[in-house]
């Protein structure tokens, strides 16, 4: 551990652009990932926006429990059926995925196509974990 203080302590430039770009690298990340919405604000989305749920979880995992009203997409088809999603073009879409992790793709696909899309925080683990209503099929 001295050893690293020592290093950093030598090379303060060096740390210092590593650090700009660790910084750069997050910030880019995250904007390429799109907005993020807490289980609050995707309630409110859907019940004063008309929003709609687009869960790109596998049929299996969607059968297990889902959003009411969601549409099921799973990711690896989303690509060849975005045609589908014409009819929603106007109003937000609010993304879900199991954590919250695979959506920030899925997002930036539907952003180049003009869709409003955000991201659920936690996906349906932190939906779940609030207690908030599953519909399960």
């Amino acid at each position: 551990m001295d050893r690293l203080f020592d290093f950093v302590g030598n090379h303060i430039e060096l740390v210092a652009i590593w650090g700009a770009f660790l910084a750069a690298l997050l910030w880019d990340n995250s904007r390429r990932s799109g907005q993020t919405v807490s289980t609050a604000q995707a309630t409110l989305m859907i019940n004063k926006e008309n929003a709609v749920v687009l869960d790109i979880r596998d049929k299996k995992d969607f059968s297990a429990g889902h959003l009411a009203n969601a549409l099921n997409i799973p990711y690896s088809n989303l690509a060849s059926r975005l045609n589908e999603l014409d009819a929603h073009k106007e109003r937000p879409i609010i993304l879900v995925c199991k954590t919250g992790q695979t959506v920030g793709v899925a997002g930036k696909m539907l952003r180049e196509k003009g869709f409003n899309a955000v991201r659920l925080t936690g996906g349906m683990m932190e939906w779940t974990n609030q207690n908030l209503p599953v519909v399960r099929s």
